[in-house]
């Protein structure tokens, strides 16, 4: 099979009730492009029937990926978007079915970007039902902070949602350390502090009741997070600098922006690349 024009890259965990039903409707709305297609589905070490699932259902377009134990979810997505081959990679958790719906409008926006991050708040959303509010009143804070440590303006940081670029993806995931669902944040700062240019759009959504992540119980840890990633941030975009900065080194892809110069907690550049 030519290399595929997109690779879709589902992280799963116990999706044995929904898996196949979110696989149909992806392989459908991927023929409809009549474009070269690939499907990856990583398994966080299920202790269900998905991988049983997945497999059955496995041909040149689909395939699996399985870590034997549970690594995380950031460790999935990293593992997923480095060993796709397509153009475009495209992120959508195992709940994120409805917003395929908005894929087109995102492709559009990729004309004009490297990074498109789905979002549940940004204009031209179409949200069905809104998570609990218990979860939105602990979620609230936690983006303002995640806003604040890495400087990201993305207003819906953890949308399961997210178009790449190849390079983008491949600049961004290969410096990710983060193994846990904050990674979100650590690769988008690492895509705009590399000069990548990233936008954010609406997206078409609806809660799933039963989600597995409870905010409450990971939120200390996810600050600890927070703060390890902006450690790491800081250190890639430096080395990324003094690597461009020496004479005998190759261009960074995205050199030539100010932006791909600064630190996580410098000042602001004088111009950005965020065509928000």
């Amino acid at each position: 099979m030519s290399a595929p024009w997109i690779s879709v890259v589902v992280p799963a965990y116990n999706e044995e009730a929904g898996i196949a039903d979110l696989l149909a409707t992806l392989r459908s709305r991927m023929e409809a492009y009549q474009r070269p297609y690939e499907i990856l589905v990583v398994d966080n070490g299920s202790q269900d029937r998905t991988v049983e699932i997945v497999e059955g259902l496995a041909d040149e377009h689909l395939r699996v990926l399985r870590n034997e134990v549970n690594r995380g979810k950031g460790f999935s997505v990293r593992r997923g978007m480095l060993d796709a081959r397509g153009e475009l990679r495209l992120l959508c958790d195992a709940d994120c079915g409805p917003s395929l719906a908005s894929l087109p409008e995102m492709l559009r926006a990729m004309e004009h970007a490297d990074v498109i991050a789905g979002s549940r708040s940004a204009a031209g959303a179409q949200v069905d039902r809104q998570q609990p509010l218990r979860r939105r009143l602990v979620g609230w804070p936690f983006i303002a902070l995640t806003r604040t440590l890495l400087r990201e303006p993305t207003k819906d940081v953890y949308c399961g949602f997210k178009l790449w670029r190849d390079s983008a993806a491949e600049a961004a995931f290969s410096r990710q350390r983060l193994t846990g669902w904050v990674f979100d944040a650590e690769v988008l700062a690492l895509a705009r502090g590399l000069g990548y240019r990233v936008t954010e759009v609406g997206v078409a959504w609806a809660d799933r009741r039963g989600s597995k992540l409870s905010i409450r119980q990971v939120l200390i840890p996810a600050v600890r997070e927070l703060l390890a990633a902006r450690t790491n941030v800081r250190a890639q975009l430096h080395a990324a600098r003094q690597t461009r900065q020496r004479p005998d080194s190759t261009p960074d892809p995205a050199d030539g922006s100010s932006e791909g110069a600064a630190l996580v907690g410098d000042p602001a550049p004088a111009t950005t690349r965020d065509t928000r």
